[in-house]
């Protein structure tokens, strides 16, 4: 865990005034449980940062962009472009998984909590670039690795209602309209995780977890298809 800071501002072409910043972003709070000794803080408060920056640039971006499209699109557009899903796998791309400081369970950890982890992470890394270079390099920072793939990762999800298709799915083959329910939320106010069951009926069918009831509804309803057996073939 958390290898060559000079090898990740490589890869990312930026080089940090303040290397503390940078080492700060890839610690998750579980890393500090066992290592009481360590002087640098997790990384929940740079990615409150960061998500603001992250949101403040792509939604520039899309309002010029798209000069046409009213706010109800672009609004999709944005959630396309900021969801854990999209910031997770731009996460991966940037080696960010072998960056992180975790605890021993936390590194054990494979599915959608370490998705999370690292939609985080590369939020935290947004907000060390703010702070460290100003808003310039964080926007081009996020030029680089996201808004340079924006027509491609919004046509994905346009294409990817996962909601959508299960409703038709059930409505098709069971006669019953899905239902969603809040199972649980957790973290703090500016971070909360939450997690939905998706229901036929009484029979909870699968669960999903998100950073907005929306992207968990996506998920449950993603995961419903497969127990289902009804993706698109």
């Amino acid at each position: 865990m958390g290898a060559d800071l000079s090898q990740f501002e490589k890869k990312i072409g930026f080089h940090f005034k303040n290397k503390e910043l940078l080492k700060t972003a890839f610690i998750h709070r579980s890393y500090l449980n066992e290592h009481k000794d360590c002087e640098l803080d997790h990384n929940e408060r740079l990615e409150f940062l960061g998500d603001a920056v992250l949101e403040l640039v792509t939604t520039d971006f899309l309002f010029n962009k798209y000069k046409d499209k009213p706010e109800g699109e672009l609004t999709l557009y944005r959630a396309a472009l900021v969801n854990a899903n999209t910031c997770s796998a731009l996460a991966s791309e940037l080696g960010v998984n072998e960056m992180l400081f975790l605890s021993r369970g936390e590194s054990k950890d494979v599915g959608r909590a370490r998705q999370i982890i690292l939609a985080n992470a590369y939020e935290a890394i947004v907000g060390a670039i703010y702070l460290d270079q100003g808003y310039e390099s964080a926007r081009v920072f996020i030029e680089k690795f996201l808004l340079s793939k924006a027509e491609e990762i919004i046509n994905k999800s346009m294409s990817e209602d996962y909601k959508s298709d299960f409703q038709k799915k059930a409505q098709e083959i069971l006669n019953i309209t899905p239902s969603y329910k809040l199972v649980s939320d957790s973290g703090p106010d500016h971070d909360k995780i939450f997690t939905v069951g998706l229901f036929l009926q009484k029979e909870q069918i699968a669960t999903g977890e998100g950073k907005s009831k929306q992207e968990a509804e996506q998920e449950a309803a993603r995961k419903g298809l497969a127990v289902k057996k009804w993706e698109k073939k």
